[in-house]
């Protein structure tokens, strides 16, 4: 993905919003004193600093691919917690952690049953893997970006749709052998001023995979057909309110 996509300001926009189901993914965590953990997808880091005096471990490694995402990140001061420069499905610890964590982020990998195999690999015995990937494929706010970006020939994986059904998520992780799996369908609802707002909210996110395959100009000229499409298809009126579904998993390697 190129590198301009993502807009760290832009991003954290909705940082209230999209903390939701980081909150609830580490609300399952039990802490690992003196253990190791990873953030796979960290993006600005301030999350990841939450994630590490929550699980009271003795390290923590943030990866991430934006070197504009890891410039915020680094310029954290936080003991235990160091930040790297990688692909999250290239991923491989020195040693199995005790923790992988995985917020909003696997989406962007395609074959998930290949990369949770190649995640639990990484797990130490009574490690615990916990994860969260959007599930609004269906909305209109995914759907017409798909079809435009479709009609302009791109790679529409760079929409990040490499998101399974919730039962094939809880049977991959038996499959692997993890216990205590866990997957929910929560749906996360936000008020926003008008449904022209969405776009700044897919801007941050959902966007930037197509964003990275377009000239200035081109997607000048994509954003705002998709813009006009999608007031048109969800109304002109405010307030607008944006249901956003999301799958949230955890397993734990058995001891």
């Amino acid at each position: 993905m190129a590198e301009s996509a993502w807009d760290p300001d832009q991003y954290l926009r909705f940082a209230a919003e999209r903390r939701r189901p980081f909150d609830d993914l580490l609300a399952q965590l039990e802490p690992v004193p003196g253990g190791s953990a990873v953030d796979l997808g960290c993006g600005t880091g301030e999350l990841t600093v939450e994630l590490h005096q929550h699980l009271k471990a003795d390290e923590t490694v943030g990866i991430d691919d934006s070197t504009s995402m890891l410039e915020r990140a680094q310029a954290l001061d936080a003991p235990g917690v160091r930040f790297e420069l990688g692909r999250l499905e290239e991923w491989s610890p020195a040693a199995p952690v005790d923790v992988i964590f995985a917020n909003a982020s696997l989406h962007w990998v395609p074959n998930h049953p290949a990369l949770l195999d190649h995640l639990t690999a990484g797990l130490a015995v009574g490690g615990q893997l916990t994860f969260q990937v959007p599930a609004n494929q269906d909305h209109p706010s995914h759907l017409l970006a798909a079809e435009l970006a479709g009609e302009r020939g791109l790679d529409v994986r760079g929409g990040a749709v490499s998101v399974l059904p919730p039962e094939d998520y809880a049977t991959l992780l038996h499959e692997l052998g993890l216990v205590e799996i866990d997957v929910i369908l929560r749906v996360y609802g936000f008020e926003l001023p008008s449904a022209a707002d969405v776009v700044e909210w897919t801007k941050g996110t959902l966007l930037t995979g197509y964003r990275a395959q377009l000239d200035d100009a081109g997607y000048a000229e994509f954003e705002g057909t998709y813009r006009r499409r999608l007031v048109d298809e969800l109304g002109a009126e405010g307030p607008y309110y944006y249901a956003f579904k999301r799958i949230l998993a955890r397993a734990r390697r058995p001891a």
